[in-house]
């Protein structure tokens, strides 16, 4: 029955009286004692332990290794099996209670072990699961033990922590009675800006004899509405709000559902629940509308590893990274390609990021030993529905997508349990079963011309993925790089004009002698790097034509994985396809973004101004992005003249070409001809020190970022020296990150090289101080011979103290003691040389150094013949990179592509090739490199693709083995999503065998 307004007060004021809360939750998240192993065994082994605390993600700690069972596509990270134990006692409230155990992530075969009983195994490494545990524990001294089982890898496309990477929860309900597991439904079926009706179902277990009352509080907790019946099995109860807070990104208001069984003055049991009050609708023609107004979907992909520390995100660094999206602009996220955990979720709602809620990657193997593969067919019911039920009532989630770039008859079983859990959600995907979908979701082939000409179809339509570009941060190149070359029939892409007519810029990443193939350089900053569209062009598309919902970039942070498709492998461990980089650094992409999505006053330059072996009178495009109405330029002071950013692609960015000269220049954003923003660069000099800031924002874990700079204070932008951390204080390193996508260097250190000028340490805890300290100079002596040696000691506040600090250092390479040289000024050093240091405080030795110098270390800077070389397709498949078996690799020869080839040694055998298709299926050219001058016949292989033979190839005769190369071309069609080709000998041997490309 409807409950008086007047008893209102008194009905919340009984609940508050309680004396115990009828529901008790204990954190186990501290204090696991862990141990790595490589084979399995049915209890805690023997060996090596220590102690963490959850979350634990054990190969993010290891880094990456050349020989990672992860391989390419998981960032070259171990696997194997991972044991932890812990040890609690139940507090006494917990005694005659119903005790379940909680696990919000952990990877993979979770296999729970309580007090010697074995709780059950669940497959899939990316879902939440529990345990009732009651009739197991004992008031005192209970063993739990977690086995995780990562032995069978690549289990993923990208890396995927190995771990308990999330919180683990005892929660304690009455024996008897209580409310069901994740049964509590809210959903607001019709919402306007002057009323909003809101149902709350709810199932209860032994309801008899009970009283269920239930509240409804606003955002600040006072109460609105309640209303009391009698306990059923099930039971429905539902209010109506005048003048509801509607949730939305710009304002995103949270309620609180507040359900409470009562027997007579006793609380039985009570759950709270924080809801929003909003409205949906998908159209074919007029997209996304939240709340009865349309709203375009200015979104990122983002994978669970995206970022600094890998799969164990603590909560609030979960804030930092969404906080920084959102500062982008962003407003919505994918989840690509699995569920995050229940705190990232709770944090969209309380910051307003809408979200695509994903859950699976395939429906069938993608990866060589991934849940579809092995898993799938038994578990995506029980995995789906645990899922939906968990997340159901978080108004960020505004849509279900269950796929990515995979195939199968199960799509239409899938959408109708994702209906029957959860009517109140369209269902989508990437580019999966698309007829059974509510929304259509497409990846990369929602970027190509073809797209566009064919216009909208008959569902909503989600741009998925899309656009894919690719920035390194502080890395530029004046002239245009498509991944799949231009033009390109089969992606179809749009073209980026150059911006000079030769390359300007000399710094790169290797030198070609040093890459393993041609894959293995860094991508530019201007938006000129890409497969068929830039992030302009797409923009203006998704902003501009009504019937695109919005679009989901790939992706928002860096990722750790992927690294051989596009970057060519090791030592590339990540994808450099992100806004911001693993370390949280604002990419140049970032800045384009923001002028585009935000309102603040903006302005940003690009690139940076300090050029070393640039010719002055060079003429460097310069880029300006705003949402201003004009922005002025000026160079040295001098006024360049003032440009106006507009609304089609190539005007978004304000635009010069400005001769080199070092110095200084401003960009002045003005609005109705006020200054609003102002933001400059300044040429640098040889590195002499470190600036230092702290992000105190989120509790318990400073991030502090460092930046090399001059002895001006100037950034110098180029800045590879490693820096070195020693911590004093309660506090413990989650990461010492620096966003370069090929430094291999473990990042759970105290050590790490600043790459582009910047590294980023990522603490846990309160530091009473840290002290840093590098040898600074440039490696090569570009422009200096001059070496630094900075040691300075930060306060909590972000201040260097006055302390005292003593350096003594060697340039010949032998360890330094306080005998030698004191430092107290930059020195010269010889053209090839490593520098050690100590770094002493009150005669004690707290920091230990070394630096090298010479003409081969460090970043590479190329020659202006080596830059204007075009070295061709870098979409080939390296052979001596594939899987195989019979054949071996090698180097002897001339001629060939990446670091050797495959020769079969007279004997048979087969190699298998991984072709990622991220756009549309189509039909492609195979092109296979070879030699064969066998002098009997052309050794025919037997060509499959995706398991379907297409081919039973001839290679003609070439002149020898290992110099002379020929190519044959096959006629194939690549289906979306993962592709494997496999080249099997058919009773002779097989040619030598270079690369395989896909055009």
């Amino acid at each position: 029955m409807n409950l008086p307004r007047l008893l209102l007060a008194a009905l919340l004021l009984t609940g508050l009286l309680s004396t115990l809360p009828a529901r008790e939750r204990l954190s186990l998240n501290d204090q696991w004692t862990f141990l790595h192993a490589d084979t399995i065994s049915e209890s805690f082994p023997a060996g090596e332990t220590r102690v963490v605390d959850v979350p634990h993600d054990w190969s993010w700690e290891a880094g990456p290794r050349q020989n990672g069972a992860q391989k390419d596509r998981g960032g070259y990270r171990i696997g194997g099996v991972g044991w932890y134990r812990k040890k609690f006692d139940l507090p006494d409230s917990f005694a005659d209670k119903r005790v379940t155990l909680h696990f919000d992530g952990a990877y993979r075969y979770a296999t729970v072990f309580l007090n010697g009983h074995q709780l059950g195994t669940r497959p899939y490494g990316f879902i939440s699961f529990q345990h009732e545990v009651t009739p197991h524990l004992k008031p005192r001294d209970n063993t739990l033990e977690v086995r995780l089982d990562c032995r069978l890898e690549p289990s993923t496309r990208w890396y995927h922590p190995c771990g308990i990477y999330a919180p683990v929860t005892l929660v304690a309900t009455d024996a008897t009675s209580r409310f069901a597991d994740d049964a509590t439904v809210i959903t607001t079926p019709a919402v306007s800006a002057s009323r909003a009706s809101i149902t709350i179902s709810t199932e209860i277990v032994n309801p008899e004899g009970l009283t269920l009352e239930v509240s409804v509080l606003d955002p600040k907790g006072k109460p609105l509405e309640a209303k009391s019946s009698s306990a059923r099995t099930s039971v429905t109860t539902e209010f109506t709000l005048t003048q509801p807070k509607l949730w939305s990104p710009g304002a995103p208001s949270l309620h609180t559902a507040v359900l409470t069984l009562r027997d007579g003055d006793r609380t039985r049991d009570e759950i709270r629940i924080p809801f929003g009050i909003r409205s949906i609708r998908w159209d074919k023609d007029t997209g996304f509308h939240l709340n009865g107004k349309v709203v375009k979907l200015k979104g990122v992909c983002e994978h669970l590893t995206g970022g600094p520390v890998g799969g164990a995100w603590p909560e609030p660094l979960i804030e930092w990274k969404l906080r920084l999206l959102k500062d982008m602009g962003c407003n919505a996220i994918r989840t690509a390609h699995n569920p995050q955990i229940p705190a990232f979720y709770d944090l969209c709602d309380r910051l307003g990021i809408m979200v695509m809620d994903e859950i699976f990657d395939g429906w069938s193997r993608k990866a060589d030993k991934d849940y579809g593969a092995l898993d799938f067919n038994k578990w995506w019911r029980k995995d789906l529905s645990a899922w939906i039920k968990r997340d159901r009532n978080h108004p960020s989630i505004i849509i279900w997508s269950v796929g990515n770039e995979t195939h199968g008859a199960v799509a239409k079983d899938i959408v109708a349990l994702c209906h029957k859990l959860d009517p109140s959600r369209p269902v989508t995907s990437g580019a999966s079963g698309s007829g059974a979908m509510d929304v259509l979701g497409v990846n990369g082939n929602s970027e190509s011309q073809r797209f566009f000409k064919r216009g909208p179809s008959d569902k909503p339509f989600v741009a998925t993925e899309a656009p894919h570009t690719w920035q390194v941060r502080g890395y530029y190149k004046s002239r245009t790089w498509y991944r799949d070359g231009f033009p390109n029939k089969r992606q179809d892409p749009f073209e980026t004009p150059d911006l000079t007519p030769r390359e300007i810029f000399t710094q790169a990443f290797l030198a070609p002698a040093d890459m393993a193939n041609r894959k293995q350089f860094f991508n530019s900053s201007y938006d000129n790097a890409t497969v068929r569209i830039n992030a302009r062009q797409h923009w203006e598309k998704v902003r501009d034509l009504p019937w695109i919902s919005g679009h989901f970039r790939w992706t928002g942070f860096d990722y750790p994985g992927e690294a051989g498709y596009v970057h060519g492998g090791w030592p590339f461990h990540a994808f450099a396809g992100g806004a911001l980089d693993l370390a949280g650094f604002k990419k140049d992409l970032f800045h384009l973004y923001q002028s585009q999505w935000t309102g603040s006053p903006m302005v940003h330059i690009l690139p940076h101004w300090t050029h070393p072996r640039m010719q002055p009178g060079t003429e460097i495009p310069i880029h300006v992005y705003s949402n201003a109405d004009e922005v002025e330029l000026l160079l040295n002071g001098k006024s360049l003249g003032t440009d106006r950013p507009g609304r089609s692609w190539d005007e978004m960015q304000c635009e010069w070409m400005i001769p080199w000269q070092p110095g200084e220049i401003t960009a002045i954003a003005r609005r109705d001809g006020k200054e609003v923003a102002r933001h400059q660069h300044q040429t640098a000099a040889t590195p002499e020190a470190l600036e230092a800031d702290i992000d105190a924002r989120f509790e318990n874990h400073p991030i502090i970022t460092l930046t090399t700079v001059d002895k001006h204070g100037v950034t110098y932008p180029y800045g590879e020296n490693r820096i070195h951390a020693a911590i004093e204080g309660p506090a413990r390193i989650l990461s010492f990150e620096n966003g370069h996508p090929a430094d291999t260097d473990p990042p759970v250190a105290a050590t790490r090289r600043a790459f582009m000028g910047k590294a980023r340490l990522f603490l846990e805890g309160s530091p009473r101080s840290v002290t840093f300290a590098s040898i600074l100079g440039e490696r090569r002596q570009l422009t200096s011979d001059q070496v630094a040696i900075f040691a300075r000691q930060l306060d909590p506040h972000g201040d260097w103290n006055s302390d005292p600090l003593a350096i003594h250092y060697t340039t010949d390479g032998s360890e330094p003691d306080t005998s030698s040289p004191r430092y107290t000024a930059p020195f010269p050093v010889p053209t090839s040389c490593t520098v050690k240091a100590i770094v002493l405080r009150q005669d004690n030795i707290i920091l230990k150094m070394s630096e090298s110098f010479g003409p081969q270390l460090g970043l590479h800077w190329a020659g202006d013949e080596e830059v204007q070389t075009d070295t061709g397709s870098t979409t080939a498949l390296q052979a001596e990179s594939a899987k195989f078996s019979g054949p071996v690799v090698v180097t002897g020869g001339k001629g060939y592509h990446g670091t050797g080839y495959l020769d079969f040694k007279g004997k048979e055998g087969k190699v298998e090739f991984y072709q990622e298709n991220d756009g549309p299926p189509g039909d492609a050219t195979l092109i296979i490199r070879y030699a064969n001058a066998d002098p009997k016949g052309k050794r025919p292989l037997k060509v499959t693709l995706n398991g379907k033979p297409i081919a039973t190839a001839a290679f003609p005769k070439t002149r020898d083995w290992g110099s002379d190369w020929k190519t044959i071309k096959i006629p194939a069609r690549l289906q979306s999503g993962a592709n494997t080709l496999r080249l099997e000998t058919t009773g002779h041997s097989a040619p030598n065998l270079d690369e395989v490309e896909f055009r």
